[in-house]
């Protein structure tokens, strides 16, 4: 499944163990869907997150700026001895995957390539659609995922800027909320496609109100989701599924407090935010 990409990493050598936590990082507070997810998903393993909230948004930044924040923040995970690297930020993974692989000794998994594997995996027509922020579908990294494992796709990308606001000011049933992706979504389901990525941590948020404007006909590819497949999938493949069944141990760091972080953060958790630290770079 993973093309033996990590099976001549000396594990030994770097005296990883399995109890070590998992860290996940992003440009913001967007990511902690991809935490709940792994919640669910392995509900013992440790978990250190940590969200760039006093530099978001990186949309709007250079991509050598974006590829130094980037680098930071992976450094300090790394220093917190975590056994894998989640980047949960598109914009993130899109900029600086490779460079963060190339300065990793753990494994590194991306949103974006947890997502194409999923929707290749759950097309059968190979028209498949991708929504996201605006930086996200002009880099055009899904596309180039997704016809990295196959070149049968044929992608469909539609920028949803308003999504975003939406999420945050928590209008997930919103009427607003529906008529902005019935219009978003128009020429997207004017191309019969029959798989939708959510090609933004903030979407899962509306996933239900997607479905329902994208009809039951397509799947909808939850980045989120498709990531916790993916860590559980490798973490049995390397042996580095925490056995234990202790209470995991969560911890979340940011670079600022906002306005509303503690309402917006748990409703992207789907639980109290507790153990939070503030870095200050």
């Amino acid at each position: 499944m993973y093309n033996g990409r990590y099976r001549n990493i000396k594990f030994n050598e770097m005296q990883i163990d399995s109890k070590q936590a998992i860290g996940v990082f992003d440009s913001g507070i967007g990511g902690l869907t991809v935490v709940r997810a792994l919640m669910e998903r392995l509900p013992f393993e440790n978990i250190v997150y940590f969200g760039d909230t006093a530099r978001v948004p990186y949309g709007v930044k250079s991509v050598e700026t974006i590829a130094h924040y980037t680098t930071q923040i992976a450094q300090f995970l790394l220093e917190k001895n975590v056994k894998l690297l989640i980047i949960a930020c598109n914009t993130m993974a899109a900029v600086a995957a490779q460079t963060v692989r190339d300065m990793s000794p753990v494994p590194v998994l991306d949103v974006i390539e947890a997502g194409a594997w999923a929707a290749v995996q759950a097309s059968k027509t190979h028209q498949i659609g991708v929504i996201g922020t605006p930086t996200t579908v002009n880099s055009n990294t899904y596309a180039r995922a997704i016809h990295d494992l196959t070149q049968d796709a044929r992608i469909y990308s539609q920028a949803c800027p308003l999504f975003v606001p939406l999420v945050e000011e928590g209008w997930l049933d919103h009427p607003v909320t529906r008529l902005t992706a019935q219009e978003y979504l128009k020429p997207v389901i004017a191309e019969h496609i029959d798989t939708l990525v959510l090609g933004c941590t903030h979407y899962p948020l509306i996933k239900p109100l997607l479905q329902e404007v994208m009809g039951e006909g397509v799947k909808l590819v939850d980045s989120a989701e498709a990531m916790a497949n993916r860590t559980a999938a490798l973490l049995a493949e390397l042996n580095l599924a925490n056995t234990s069944h202790a209470l995991p141990h969560y911890e979340y760091y940011v670079t600022d407090v906002p306005v509303k972080f503690q309402t917006i953060g748990e409703r992207f958790l789907g639980r109290s935010l507790s153990h939070l630290h503030v870095v200050k770079w």
